[in-house]
């Protein structure tokens, strides 16, 4: 099976129900006929920007509450960067918000009308970028 399919059925099941370990989602996958090792579901967890929320996996875009300040989603494109989508004329003000924090992560930002480009360091990097970003908006 091909990553981005597996990634698709990865995100459809965290949307539609409480998962808590990789375990559990490894078994949801065999229930519906997609075999993926344990290592391959957690560079897919990683690829795809989920954090824990509750105990439970969740996707970047279903964070509501930052979105009151106009970050809507945030998804990683390959390692080095991070492409956050915004209310419509929004981007620039998230994105100043976002340069203010100074985090080592980031190696600098680009904002247009409703995207924003966040570059980093590395992978690792990138996890811990967004994660602090998204905790930024929901204070």
């Amino acid at each position: 099976m091909q990553k981005g399919r597996r990634q698709n059925i990865i995100k459809d099941l965290i949307r539609s129900g409480e998962i808590g370990t990789q375990d559990e989602l490894s078994k949801l996958l065999k229930k519906k006929k997609v075999e993926a090792t344990q290592s391959s579901v957690s560079r897919d967890l990683v690829e795809l920007g989920v954090v824990k929320i509750g105990g439970f996996y969740a996707l970047p875009e279903t964070r509501g509450a930052a979105n009151v300040f106009g970050l809507l989603t945030m998804e990683t494109a390959g390692e080095n960067l991070v492409v956050a989508k915004c209310e419509s004329g929004l981007a620039s003000a998230v994105c100043v918000k976002i340069d203010n924090q100074n985090m080592k992560e980031i190696v600098g930002t680009i904002a247009g009308e409703d995207t924003i480009f966040i570059a980093v360091k590395d992978a690792k990097a990138q996890r811990s970028a967004m994660k602090k970003i998204w905790e930024i908006f929901e204070k």
